[in-house]
Parts: C-alpha cells; structure tokens; sequence
C-alpha cells in the first residue's frame, strides 16, 4: 500500500529524461535517481568513457539509460539530438540542463576568449536547449519538467568565479521567465541551486583557503555529496512537485542561511 501510494508521488515510469550534462559528476548522479524512479534516461555529453562508467552503474541498479554524444553549444546540436531521442524513445517528459565550466582567473586577467567560452557552456547552451525542448514540449501539449542546475553563485556573488556567477544569475533569471511563460502549458521550469559539492568543474578553486572558508559558512560542516541531489531531482520531475515551478531549491547544508 505505502509503495503504491510512493509511486503515485514521485514515480516516473513511462517517462523519458534528457540529462544534458549526464555524464558529470552531479547530472550523472541526478540520472542515476531518474531512472532509479522508473524513467528511460538519456546521459547526453561528449565523453563516451564517462558515460559508459555510469550506465553501468544505472543498468546494475535495473534502471534503463543510453548515451547521446551532443556538443550542446550548436542549437543545430540540440535539434538533432531531440530527434535521435524521439526516434528511440518516442517522446520525452523531463529534461535536465548541467552543463558547466568554471575558472577561477582574476577578473583583470579574464581573457575575450574563455568568457565567451564559459558563457556559451553555461548560458547559451542552457538557452538554446530550452527553445528546443520548450518548442516541443508546446507544439506537442506534454506537461514536461524543465530543471536547470543553478549555483549559489547565482543567487549571491561569490569571488573567484567572476563569469561563472554572471553566467548562473542569468540562468536564474532565465529559469524563472520560463516559469511563468509556460505554466498554463504545464511545463514545469525550476532551478536546483547545489551548494558546495566538490566536482570536476570547481576542483580548481577549492584551496585549502578556500575550503576553510566554505566550511566556516556551511553549518553542516562538510561538502555535499552528488546522491544528496537525487530527492530534489525526482521530486521536481514528479507528479510529487506538480505545483512547484519558477523555484529556487537550494541543497547547500545551510550555506545560504548563514551570515555572521
């Protein structure tokens, strides 16, 4: 009775999520949870290695999931990868925006070169995924979930990752605009704002300055582990958070409430 009722909530059988960014270390273990919960998975990404690691892991656990090789800086790119994803799968209902750099150069040493670089990763990338999801989504009536990975820097400017920040306030602002854009359509956008979860992108600025200071603001006194983004993930994909959109769910051990 209680696993019947569970699965109401927060199961995913039947449906397909698109993980752009599925092969990282946080997207991977966001599909590792989706098809946990029953959905078909797609670890969309350019590092066909990583992404065999984790499909193994998803295929152990009786999960279903395949890669899609996508350099998702071309909206080209996106368009036909949302094809081949149709063709296989028929439909999708959940996408997952994660693709990310990061870079901890000084501002005055912030070349043309890498901003265009961290935003086209980050930003333009996210956007243009949107467009061609949302556009399918629309035309085609499916009350789908949009999830984009946000960042604490997104929400409070934190040194160090100068265009990093400039890059998720956007996504921020973005991911809210979309809310409200689509919610009579019922399509569900929100933002998963992870805390400090060290991963390949942000291994570069975790000094052990860094991370004394990280810890001195974070009341749990640790890092996050990529595991802990799975609940908010499948509730955000599930009928369990029908009536959440346009939200910021911070997973950061307390680091957004602390202030002195």
């Amino acid at each position: 009775m209680q696993e019947t009722y569970l699965q109401s909530l927060f199961g995913l059988s039947g449906k397909t999520a698109v993980v752009i960014g599925g092969t990282g270390e946080l997207c991977g273990a966001m599909a590792e949870g989706l098809a946990g919960a029953g959905a078909s998975v797609v670890l969309v990404g350019r590092d066909p290695e990583k992404a065999r690691i984790r499909l193994e892991k998803i295929a152990a656990n009786g999960g279903k999931a395949w890669f899609q090789s996508c350099e998702v800086t071309s909206r080209e790119n996106i368009q036909a990868m949302l094809n081949t994803v149709l063709e296989k799968a028929g439909r999708v209902d959940i996408l997952i925006n994660g693709a990310g750099v990061n870079s901890p150069t000084p501002f005055l040493e912030i070349s043309e070169e890498e901003f265009d670089r961290i935003i086209d990763i980050n930003l333009k990338s996210l956007f243009q995924s949107c467009q061609v999801f949302g556009e399918y989504f629309v035309k085609n009536q499916i009350p789908a979930s949009i999830i984009n990975l946000g960042s604490m820097s997104g929400i409070t400017p934190l040194s160090r990752v100068f265009t990093y920040s400039l890059s998720k306030a956007a996504v921020h602002n973005l991911t809210k605009n979309l809310a409200r854009e689509w919610a009579q359509a019922g399509i569900r956008v929100n933002t998963v704002v992870p805390g400090f979860f060290p991963a390949e992108q942000n291994k570069k600025v975790l000094t052990p300055e860094r991370v004394g200071q990280i810890m001195g603001h974070t009341p749990m006194k640790r890092f996050g582990v990529a595991h802990e983004l799975i609940g908010v993930t499948v509730l955000l994909a599930s009928q369990a958070g029908a009536f959440i959109t346009g939200s910021e769910v911070v997973v950061d051990g307390g680091f957004h409430a602390m202030t002195i």
